[in-house]
């Protein structure tokens, strides 16, 4: 009876301290940054885009307790040196800014501005913590939303709102268009309206924070589209986004780390960048956070 009883205060220590270890490795590896390499096809890219990269970025989430700015500057400066052709954001500068938005918001646009000082064309779109929202239940914060993309444009950050631009290289006479979507929880995600303004047959990328918005795009509208949002389930077992804590909190309907396979219309690829910052609890756990750059093909 002695040798069984053992036995479980043993198995429970070990479950104890199996916890204990991931609870504690939870909250170092969000202080770590992977820089994940891939390539993106676009029909009828010019020719002078070859084999340019364009740099993402996601997911701030500046403000929240316990949260990561430092590895939020380390992506920016990894980025500056790996000097793409242009950065994308896909929102969620800030976190819960409400009822004293400035500070985060300083905070947030002081980290973002380097790229700008570094001759790097950046252009973004708003998440839903960038509306004050935490849920699909709360109004959209859209005096909050407004401040922080009146200051993102004076820094030189290029905020986008169902909208379409022609995306140029130095020097260059054919544009890549770029077509980007608001947020989705603020029922402002247009995505007629962000592809209104592109020729059709021309290359182009799209942008937006929710993954959710990419199948409302038509088939071969959006060869490469890139988002943020669910932080890859932010708490997971390995190499399984579907299986994590978000993804069972949430209700999202895509959950991705990378590409999200067999997801939208023909012709359309999606990527899910896993952010930097965290959601709720100030953990990642086989989730790290991270910083992408696409090398560009026709």
């Amino acid at each position: 009876m002695n040798g069984i009883t053992n036995k479980i205060k043993y198995a429970f220590a070990g479950i104890g301290s199996l916890i204990v270890f991931l609870v504690i490795w939870g909250l170092i590896e969000p202080r770590f940054l992977n820089t994940e390499e891939e390539t993106a096809k676009i029909p009828n890219l010019p020719a002078a885009w070859e084999g340019k990269q364009i740099g993402q970025l996601s997911d701030f989430q500046i403000g929240m307790w316990g949260g990561n700015p430092g590895t939020s500057r380390r992506s920016v400066e990894q980025m500056i040196e790996a000097n793409p052709a242009v950065v994308l954001i896909s929102g969620d500068f800030i976190y819960h800014a409400e009822p004293e938005p400035d500070a985060e918001i300083e905070k947030a646009v002081s980290i973002v501005k380097p790229l700008v000082d570094a001759g790097i064309p950046t252009y973004a779109v708003l998440g839903n913590h960038d509306y004050g929202m935490s849920s699909k239940k709360v109004e959209p914060g859209t005096q909050l939303a407004s401040s922080l993309e009146s200051q993102l444009e004076a820094a030189g950050i290029i905020v986008l709102e169902n909208e379409s631009v022609a995306m140029q290289l130095p020097g260059g006479s054919e544009p890549l268009y770029l077509a980007a979507v608001d947020s989705l929880w603020s029922n402002d995600d247009n995505v007629e309206a962000a592809l209104s303004g592109i020729p059709e047959g021309s290359p182009r990328v799209a942008l937006m924070h929710n993954p959710d918005s990419f199948e409302r795009f038509p088939a071969n509208a959006a060869p490469l589209a890139v988002s943020g949002h669910t932080h890859g389930g932010q708490i997971r077992l390995p190499n399984s986004p579907q299986w994590s804590w978000l993804r069972f909190t949430q209700g999202d309907k895509v959950y991705a780390d990378g590409w999200a396979k067999g997801y939208g219309k023909p012709g359309n690829n999606l990527y899910v960048n896993v952010g930097i910052g965290m959601s709720i609890v100030p953990i990642r756990l086989f989730c790290p956070p991270e910083m992408t750059l696409f090398t560009l093909e026709s």
